[in-house]
């Protein structure tokens, strides 16, 4: 986590953010998404897709695949409005073998609240 003293409590509040990000993609939860994302949110994945808001909110609307779904070696770094999260996930495919990826979310601060503008996913 790359922080100053003074961007600590938004390191918190984007370190929990992260957290629902990531149970929202677990439980297919498009009303928390719509709480996280910005109107204009973007979404690239590994599989070269790009889906805007509502695409992305379609898609997640079904259930996963995977189980078990975690964050690891998450960074949280805070640029005046702007923060950019980077981590790994963890999670078992449908056959129960391990699976990884790397994800790369931006956030911006609006009237206070932090909201998601663009993710970028990969899964191996």
């Amino acid at each position: 986590m790359s922080a100053n003293p003074k961007t600590i409590p938004d390191v918190k509040k984007l370190l929990d953010l992260n957290a629902l990000y990531i149970r929202s993609v677990q439980h297919s939860d498009v009303a928390a998404f719509r709480q996280l994302l910005a109107p204009e949110f973007m979404c690239s994945n590994g599989d070269e897709s790009y889906l805007d808001l509502e695409q992305f909110l379609q898609a997640s609307a079904a259930p996963v695949k995977i189980s078990g779904l975690q964050a690891r070696e998450v960074d949280v770094r805070v640029l005046g409005d702007t923060a950019v999260i980077h981590g790994r996930t963890s999670y078992a495919k449908p056959d129960g073998t391990p699976g990884s990826g790397r994800y790369t979310d931006v956030y911006q601060r609006r009237d206070g609240r932090w909201l998601c503008i663009a993710a970028h996913v990969t899964r191996g």
